[in-house]
């Protein structure tokens, strides 16, 4: 099967690229062109015309990649036209009518190029961040996972694992034999030691993943505080509805943020306050949620609702800012209690002491995307494997003090098939097709 699409954005634009994979590339190529194919990887100006009438289409490059030295590691052709619309459609039009060609899925470029053993899956993984990244501090994230420090890491700790497992199946499989004292004790040293490692990588305070899915920022309150105009402010730009009627948020809203170019997902989430409405209720549970799962906090109250008894009491914690909007109606008598807590006296409305509040959240910020370790975890599915890892490896260890090798050894197999279920150096079918569906369809 080939696989074809439109590798660049959509709309109209100077310049479209259109990539083809597979067993037929070469063929429709040279349909196309009504030619024979130019030299390997060397940009030619070529004349495309329809297949069936050898009616002119456009004019434009045309690279050819010749398997295994291409991007996918099949035959590979890519097709740099005018972005006009009517260039685009008809070029795609040619190849959606020929047999055995179809469009590609999201992903199945990359996808192919895993499979083939072109990349693993951090550099896929990596691909798809580079591509989203929004701000300096993503890019720089994705090409450092894509420069294969982190998959040197892993496969250095699972070659260790490895060479582990075959001295323990030694053990197993020659009980008569006397394995070397410092063999039986290296296991031991060995194992403990590829553990504290794997440990340290755990204990990152999760900085990969706050870069790559953002800075998480609640805003959370009781009705009528000003929560979705603060939203807005911040936005700059009407992301969520404002109006005088309490309630009117009910479902979390988000705006994605870059904030002197960290990324921040902010949330305007539901006022909470005694409800007998079903929806409101939920909107409320939501809020509460998304408070809890929040790297910061910030509630907003007006000084009429300074109350600390109830969800505020709660809610108040190391990774909150207190704000206190509405000034501009007054707040002489204010609880006095607030104070402790360094609040943030603004008016929204007429845009009081926002540069403040923007301050401080910048000084949340400072230290919370900053990791000592050079191997990052990015994504949730390499910690999970990462902390299985640490779990089996904490049962081998159990069971190879008792002796206990037949099932010491199947730990020690598990430990390392998760260690390589992040690479991608085991069977991981089921989990192909959550990675590759992130991406825009042309990679």
């Amino acid at each position: 099967m080939t696989i074809y699409a439109l590798s660049s954005g959509a709309g109209v634009s100077g310049v479209a690229i259109i990539r083809i994979s597979g067993i037929g590339t070469k063929e429709i190529i040279q349909r196309l062109i009504k030619d024979e194919l130019p030299p390997p990887r060397m940009a030619i100006l070529k004349k495309i015309s329809k297949i069936s009438t050898s009616e002119l289409i456009d004019e434009g490059l045309l690279l050819w990649f010749p398997g295994p030295e291409s991007y996918t590691g099949e035959d590979m052709a890519e097709l740099h036209v005018h972005g006009s619309i009517a260039v685009i459609r008809s070029i795609l039009d040619q190849l959606s009518n020929l047999e055995n060609c179809r469009v590609a899925e999201p992903g199945e470029f990359t996808k192919i190029a895993f499979q083939n053993g072109k990349i693993n899956l951090l550099k896929a993984e990596s691909i798809s961040d580079l591509i989203s990244a929004e701000t300096e501090i993503q890019r720089q994230q994705a090409l450092k996972i894509m420069s294969g420090r982190s998959s040197d890491k892993f496969n250095s700790l699972r070659e260790m694992l490895l060479k582990i497992l075959s001295n323990v199946e030694a053990k197993i499989d020659f009980p008569e034999e006397d394995l070397p004292d410092d063999i039986i004790k290296n296991i031991k040293i060995d194992s403990e030691k590829i553990r504290k490692e794997i440990e340290k990588i755990l204990d990152d305070q999760k900085v990969g993943e706050r870069i790559r899915e953002g800075f998480k920022i609640a805003i959370i309150g009781p009705t009528n505080a000003g929560k979705s105009s603060l939203l807005n402010h911040l936005s700059k730009r009407d992301v969520a509805i404002v109006s005088e009627i309490a309630g009117t948020t009910r479902d979390v809203i988000e705006a994605h943020l870059n904030l002197d170019g960290y990324p921040v997902v902010i949330s305007d989430t539901a006022g909470i306050r005694e409800s007998k409405d079903e929806i409101e209720k939920k909107g409320i549970k939501l809020a509460l949620k998304r408070a809890e799962d929040a790297d910061l906090n910030i509630i907003v109250i007006e000084p009429e609702s300074v109350n600390f008894t109830g969800f505020l009491n709660d809610l108040v914690s190391e990774k909150s800012i207190i704000v206190i909007n509405k000034i501009d109606l007054g707040y002489k008598n204010i609880n006095h209690q607030i104070e402790k807590f360094n609040p943030i006296f603004l008016s929204i409305k007429n845009e009081t002491n926002l540069d403040e509040l923007i301050n401080r959240i910048k000084d949340k910020l400072k230290n919370k995307f900053v990791s000592s370790n050079e191997t990052l975890i990015t994504r949730e599915r390499h910690r999970q494997s990462l902390e299985a890892c640490v779990q089996n490896l904490k049962n081998f260890e159990e069971k190879n003090s008792k002796e206990d090798f037949d099932k010491a050894a199947e730990d020690l197999r598990l430990a390392t098939r998760h260690l390589g279920m992040i690479v991608g150096k085991v069977d991981v079918e089921e989990i192909l097709g959550s990675i590759f569906s992130d991406f825009c369809i042309g990679k």
